[in-house]
């Protein structure tokens, strides 16, 4: 028997007009931006979906500005956000991880806000089927000079919402506008994304960590001595290992189950490896927003002021009482040194 059909869902769009109405000065261009958002996602899902079928897979023959060989699935969905954007009237700087300089939108379109974005985050498993995702934060323009690159060198803490969408066995988009977090995951009978996790919140201390520990070699005395810690306990049994290679979905898993997701400094890559405006940024603020915490492990992410739109940061998030352990080796080691 056919589940019923729900007369009454709660949209995205439906949620975030609910969320509109709570500011009675609001204009209605966040709402506006966030539909052109989840287009740009509905489209990169399909076009996930259906990438084998039409040889969108593969390399496209080009890199982008951190030296990764980009994916015709990278440049078509870095297409979709930047002409979606752009077109909206409501944005005036556009940062992506596929773009060398920030894309400054034409002056008769610009409009308040300012997006950075990770078209598709985990692209390296494109070809092996394993789950990718979108990320964005979103924030305003703080002046009313003319528009410049460094408009969009905010810290985290200025951040008016973050979001990110997962390609899995299911699309979801999972959004925070400041207030908690909330999942919604798309209906493709009908096309629209439908709240199915609402007020989702992290675990206090989880049961695992998530580490690429192939780089072992090259941690920092803080990490080898929390991965050792986790590993072989003094009491209560080790944390159980999970890597997907993926920031979305390690982070998602990392939401949902609570623990513990760690892309450490290496002696390889001093300042760490993910990028702060588009990948760390956005995730730390969903994180704390749904209870955990969020740790460079000398300095919170949110505070962290980016010194270029590719700078990249080490990161350590998830659970609020598991971070708390990484901050602490870092002072017992004398860090920041």
């Amino acid at each position: 028997m056919a589940a019923p059909i729900d007369t009454e869902p709660i949209t995205l769009t439906r949620y975030v007009l609910e969320e509109q109405r709570k500011h009675p000065h609001a204009t209605g261009d966040f709402t506006q931006l966030i539909n052109m958002i989840q287009t740009a996602v509905k489209a990169t899902s399909s076009a996930v979906r259906r990438g084998g079928i039409h040889k969108l897979y593969g390399i496209s023959g080009s890199e982008n500005k951190s030296g990764d060989e980009q994916k015709k699935l990278d440049v078509l969905s870095n297409d979709l956000f930047v002409n979606l954007l752009k077109s909206s009237y409501l944005t005036c700087v556009l940062a992506s991880e596929e773009e060398e300089n920030a894309i400054i939108v034409e002056t008769e379109k610009q409009g308040k806000y300012i997006v950075c974005f990770d078209p598709l985050d985990g692209s390296s498993n494109i070809d092996c089927l394993v789950s990718i995702g979108s990320i964005f934060a979103i924030y305003k323009k703080s002046t009313d000079s003319p528009v410049v690159e460094s408009d969009a060198l905010q810290p985290g803490s200025n951040m008016v919402a973050a979001g990110y969408a997962l390609y899995g066995s299911a699309t979801m988009i999972v959004l925070s506008v400041g207030n908690g977090v909330n999942g919604f995951m798309l209906d493709p009978t009908i096309g629209e994304f439908i709240l199915t996790d609402k007020d989702m919140r992290i675990k206090p201390r989880g049961k695992i960590y998530s580490i690429n520990e192939g780089y072992e070699s090259y941690w920092d005395p803080p990490t080898k001595e929390y991965i050792k810690n986790k590993k072989y306990p003094e009491s209560g049994k080790p944390y159980g290992a999970r890597y997907i290679g993926s920031m979305v979905a390690d982070v998602h898993r990392t939401i949902c189950y609570g623990g513990i997701f760690i892309y450490p400094a290496t002696s390889q890559s001093p300042k760490g490896k993910l990028r702060l405006m588009y990948e760390v940024a956005p995730m730390a603020f969903l994180i704390e927003q749904a209870g955990g915490l969020a740790t460079t492990g000398t300095q919170p992410i949110l505070d962290v002021v980016p010194t270029g739109i590719h700078c990249r940061v080490p990161c350590f998030i998830g659970s609020k009482e598991d971070v708390e352990d990484v901050i602490a080796l870092y002072k017992k080691h004398g860090y920041p040194k």
